[in-house]
């Protein structure tokens, strides 16, 4: 009967919070999207993911997080890192920290409500209630680090078809400020990400900054490696007066071998993978279609016989 209404509640909560998402935030985002007519006028501004549509439980997350003392280093990091997933607005380090006050809340209430039905047993009890606050405490920062990593890889994915973008955009007469607008410009769509940053770029440019400080931030902001690659080219080419075309071409090249490259990696990695699957599920499968008629008919026969002699 809890584990019901535990169900229940789970499920009214959930309704509740996809009706707000999409009533506060996902449907006003459209319409500031559409009014907007491009996505890179949030970006660029400084705003974020974060600010438009702004929904009763984003407000939540903000006023609970404003009023966690936080460490100003730590701080520091966490707007690093949250810079890094692509979350730039002001208040996201305070969404972020209200988000990992409530989901501990919630994460060690929920369990320590279920603790009865999910075991009966005092001392896993407490050992669930123990992993239930250390979940509750890292698991956000987890997720978060995914965030990162998974923007990293989109980036380093759509770094060559930007190369290539702007190799045509030097070799048409442009130079590399404007060519790195238009690169931003053109791939608003395909790849959003890396438009972002490059109109970052851009706007940093436009400001004041030199270029090479402007394409050090676009480094430091994203923490992707072959982004470092690719500004350290970009900065010595300017910098030694060599051709910049020329550069663009050969690091493109060399990109795409290099995912070719990991994509064989991966592929020749399949065989060892399989076999942990192989072994406890597909393997266990195959013995009891083949092996199990046999195994009956050895208990039916085989047994009666034994006991006859036992008896005897």
């Amino acid at each position: 009967m809890a584990l019901l209404i535990a169900l229940i509640l789970f499920t009214a909560l959930m309704a509740t919070i996809t009706y707000a998402g999409y009533r506060h935030y996902s449907r006003p985002s459209r319409y500031y999207d559409q009014l907007a007519g491009s996505p890179l006028v949030v970006a660029a501004g400084g705003e974020g993911r974060l600010s438009p549509g702004e929904g009763l439980g984003v407000r939540l997350f903000r006023v609970i997080g404003e009023k966690v003392p936080i460490d100003p280093q730590e701080a520091a990091l966490t707007r690093r890192y949250l810079i890094g997933a692509g979350y730039r607005s002001d208040s996201a380090p305070a969404i972020y920290y209200g988000m990992r006050v409530l989901f501990f809340i919630g994460f060690v209430a929920s369990i320590f409500l279920l603790r009865n039905v999910i075991t009966p047993i005092p001392v896993l009890r407490v050992v669930l209630m123990i992993a239930a606050v250390a979940g509750g405490l890292f698991i956000p920062g987890f997720f978060l680090d995914w965030l990162v990593s998974r923007r990293q890889e989109t980036l380093r994915l759509s770094l060559p078809d930007a190369l290539d973008l702007m190799v045509i955009c030097v070799e048409a007469g442009l130079g590399l400020d404007q060519a790195i607008l238009n690169v931003s410009r053109e791939l608003a769509i395909t790849h959003k990400e890396i438009s972002e940053e490059l109109s970052l770029v851009s706007l940093e440019m436009q400001a004041g900054k030199r270029r090479a400080e402007a394409l050090r931030n676009l480094a430091e902001r994203t923490g992707e490696p072959e982004l470092r690659k690719f500004v350290a080219i970009l900065i010595q080419t300017d910098r030694f007066g060599t051709s910049m075309a020329d550069s663009l071409r050969t690091h493109s090249d060399f990109m795409r071998v290099r995912r070719r490259q990991e994509a064989e990696e991966r592929a020749n990695k399949v065989g060892v993978k399989l076999i942990f699957p192989i072994f406890f599920f597909i393997l266990p499968s195959m013995l009891v279609v083949v092996a199990g008629p046999g195994f009956l008919q050895v208990f039916k026969y085989l047994l009666p016989v034994m006991r006859q002699f036992r008896a005897s």
